[in-house]
């Protein structure tokens, strides 16, 4: 496996020994076999359930790789999303039979979403705890995230991702369940909505809540910009189709 030898920090050096261990690097040996990816080139972000970096198909295309790791902490926080899904009832067991059923989840609720013109990253493979899909940002940099960037005009990208919201609710029948500032990017003057494996489908018993969630989120952040936002209930009838 080819990785980015660039000067790394003590918590860098951590995070690559955390993440790297014999089964994950023998699944991106799989997807380089595959020739889905060519080389692992550097880290782009960590997140509270795994770690994503920028890599390179045979081709020269950039990509990004994101592997869940198989902690504890991780662990114990996600399975509560699976058991409440039930597209993945009776997943239980080891941690690694869990996070790959996470990894799949993110993959499928990527595909419902981008099959919906929502505007996330398109998936392209999923491998154990890995997912690979597509990278969003320039050769030099990655795309920052809203809590990152001055935005050229909030009131444009509020709208945006409140259409984004809707769209996947109503077309890709999905609800994000943990929406906010850090976990949008900010790409071409758009939104684009990532971290969506915990994304629990419309039906799902607490889907209401967690749309509630989003918005108020939403809401609160561009509220901080001095956008004139809507009425947060107003947004979630017209989302879910309320009338009144």
């Amino acid at each position: 496996m080819a990785l980015r030898e660039n000067s790394r920090t003590g918590d860098e050096r951590k995070t690559l020994d955390e993440v790297f261990d014999h089964e994950t690097v023998m699944g991106i040996y799989k997807l380089m076999t595959s020739k889905i990816i060519e080389s692992v080139l550097f880290p782009i972000s960590t997140g509270k359930e795994g770690n994503v970096f920028a890599c390179e198909n045979l081709q020269g295309k950039l990509l990004a790789l994101k592997i869940y790791r198989t902690s504890n902490s991780t662990f114990n926080r996600i399975n509560k999303y699976i058991e409440g899904d039930k597209r993945f009832l009776g997943i239980s067991g080891s941690k690694r039979k869990v996070m790959a059923a996470w990894a799949s989840k993110e993959f499928r609720n990527l595909q419902r979403m981008h099959e919906a013109r929502v505007n996330v990253p398109e998936p392209i493979k999923f491998h154990r705890n890995m997912v690979v899909m597509e990278y969003i940002g320039s050769k030099t940099a990655p795309a920052p995230t809203l809590r990152q960037v001055a935005l050229d005009d909030p009131s444009k990208v509020y709208k945006n991702t409140i259409d984004n919201i809707s769209l996947m609710y109503q077309k890709a029948g999905l609800v994000h369940a943990d929406l906010s500032e850090y976990n949008i990017l900010y790409y071409k003057r758009k939104p684009v909505i990532i971290d969506v494996g915990q994304a629990v489908l419309t039906d799902h018993l607490n889907s209401k809540d967690f749309l509630e969630r989003d918005v108020k989120n939403i809401n609160r952040y561009f509220r901080s910009l001095d956008v004139d936002i809507e009425d947060s209930d107003h947004i979630i009838n017209n989302i879910m189709g309320i009338k009144g």
